[in-house]
């Protein structure tokens, strides 16, 4: 009896790890797309916020520059604040031939 209940034991943690890993394999495999679809962004939508580039200077302070609509703004980022701000820079458009 004692010998079966350790293989009732060890067959439970097998099973239960193995629905963990078929959930983590799910997950990474349809988690990306499922949430998108969740929050309601399409794949093909332009977004109008986004970080163009990150630079570290050091572990307290980093420039990022991120572009909104037609222009970009450098902004340097210390200590969980803003502490300078770049003026506007309009983006080129494109030369239409």
């Amino acid at each position: 009896m004692f010998i079966a209940d350790i293989a009732r034991m060890i067959l439970g943690l097998a099973v239960t790890l193995g629905l963990i890993g078929l959930c983590v394999v799910a997950l990474r495999r349809y988690g990306p797309e499922t949430i998108k679809r969740l929050q309601g962004l399409q794949a093909g939508r332009e977004r109008r916020l986004s970080v163009v580039e990150t630079l570290v200077l050091d572990p307290a302070r980093r420039l990022v520059l991120v572009r909104f609509d037609a222009e970009e703004r450098l902004l340097l980022l210390g200590e969980g604040q803003v502490v300078a701000q770049g003026a506007a820079r309009p983006i080129p458009k494109p030369e239409e031939a």
